[in-house]
């Protein structure tokens, strides 16, 4: 089962991307639900504000602990970011780095590798307020990009993404993602 962060966010449009996969999925509120799962998709939503109710239900410690022993996450937008906070993959990111909630856009984005095969059209970006991943590590793999920029990345079972596809009719992502997520 998948668990999508139910803290604050665009959680909602992650499950219903996962339903339509037919991939079973709960909403994670606390350290209880998080045990059910063995993966966790982080959505968009306010940095600051996911992080602080990520340390208030100890989230943040049991994520950085079952990390490094396997569990697969996927961060979106806010999620990416947090990801990158907590050391959890070795990136460097911008908050809001493509300007401010008016200059949100939807573009298609350059596949790499993997994604490839699952691919049927080109697959597009939704960019709200996102922030950009300004530095990749040597261990992350470039999956998406846009405008020679990295916007989906992968370090072992950790997916960091600077769009929305929960916003799109695209699935690829999410399929990829639970491909990690055993």
């Amino acid at each position: 089962m998948i668990g999508v962060l139910a803290l604050q966010g665009d959680f909602s449009e992650h499950i219903a991307a996962l339903q339509k996969l037919k991939i079973s999925c709960i909403e994670v509120r606390n350290i209880s639900d998080i045990k059910k799962t063995v993966g966790l998709i982080m959505p968009g939503g306010e940095s600051t504000t996911i992080g602080k109710l990520l340390r208030s239900t100890g989230l943040d410690t049991w994520l950085k602990t079952k990390i490094k022993k396997g569990y697969a996450v996927y961060g979106t937008c806010a999620g990416a970011i947090l990801l990158a906070r907590l050391g959890l993959i070795d990136i460097t990111v911008k908050r809001n780095a493509y300007g401010r909630q008016l200059d949100s856009f939807d573009e298609p984005i350059q596949v790499k590798t993997r994604l490839i095969a699952s691919l049927q059209k080109p697959l597009h970006g939704m960019f709200i307020r996102a922030p950009k991943i300004t530095r990749v590590g040597k261990t992350v793999e470039v999956l998406a990009t846009h405008e020679g920029e990295p916007v989906l990345v992968q370090q072992g079972n950790i997916l960091a993404g600077t769009f929305h596809p929960e916003l799109t009719d695209d699935l690829v992502v999410h399929r990829y993602f639970a491909t990690l997520a055993k």
